[in-house]
């Protein structure tokens, strides 16, 4: 049986809705013993043709009936559409790229978040350089009532892992931001560093990757992330990291 589930779910996240009626409809019509022959004409190219093929081949080992199946076909149909329609990710790409594969830029990405923000807005990174198109983006949404959070990690002065002060930085940069810190660390953390770099608006929508707030992670690293738009992800991570403001297992300072 997971061996047909597993063909539903290649055949719904393949083809459109529409044509997943179409074959349903073809097969409350068929007997599974005849499904190789007459299901593959449904649909129109060889990678579908292929899959459908799969799928006549799993139905005849199961003792699932032509409603059944077409049931099934629907409801997994249902299902993913919905699903797909609630949540989208978008890979986002900064450093060489190639004719084959398209991805947002880093800089893109982090400014649709933050433009996004209509209530509040989390930024955590490593170092935080003047990138002045994030700056901008940040007094802009301060300014439109966006409470902005940072966390970010502290100078070496200061009991952290970087050589200068990017919370001081920051502080001057964006004023209306609420900056945090992590201070104080148990012993299994003793040495650790703020080394995630999220945004997150609204628990709406967050951006997950491994630029730094730099000039350089904007423009010319090789790095990488994903845009979540939707779902649970962004609610996740934006309840979490609220929760390390509220416990104070981080420092507003």
């Amino acid at each position: 049986m997971d061996e047909l589930l597993d063909a539903i779910a290649a055949l719904v996240s393949l083809v459109s809705p529409e044509k997943v009626q179409v074959i349903a409809a073809r097969v409350r019509r068929t007997d599974a013993s005849k499904a190789a022959s007459t299901l593959p004409s449904v649909v129109g190219t060889p990678v579908a043709s292929t899959v459908v093929e799969q799928l006549a081949t799993e139905w005849q080992k199961t003792e699932v009936g032509s409603d059944e199946l077409a049931s099934m076909l629907l409801a997994a149909s249902h299902v993913y559409t919905k699903v797909a329609s609630e949540q989208s990710t978008e890979l986002v790409w900064t450093g060489p790229t190639t004719p084959f594969v398209s991805a947002r830029r880093t800089e893109q990405a982090l400014l649709q978040v933050i433009n996004s923000a209509a209530q509040t807005l989390i930024i955590t990174s490593f170092v935080a350089y003047d990138v002045s198109t994030i700056v901008k983006a940040l007094n802009a949404a301060c300014d439109r009532g966006v409470i902005v959070s940072m966390l970010l990690e502290l100078s070496q002065h200061q009991g952290g892992r970087i050589s200068f002060d990017a919370i001081g930085t920051m502080k001057n940069l964006v004023p209306a931001a609420r900056l945090y810190a992590w201070e104080e660390k148990d012993d299994e953390f003793s040495g650790g560093s703020v080394h995630a770099k999220v945004a997150v608006a609204d628990g709406r929508v967050c951006f997950i990757t491994s630029a730094n707030l730099t000039g350089h992670a904007m423009e010319k690293n090789m790095e990488a992330g994903v845009l979540i738009s939707g779902g649970q992800i962004p609610k996740l991570l934006e309840g979490h990291l609220t929760s390390l403001f509220h416990t104070n297992l981080v420092i507003r300072v």
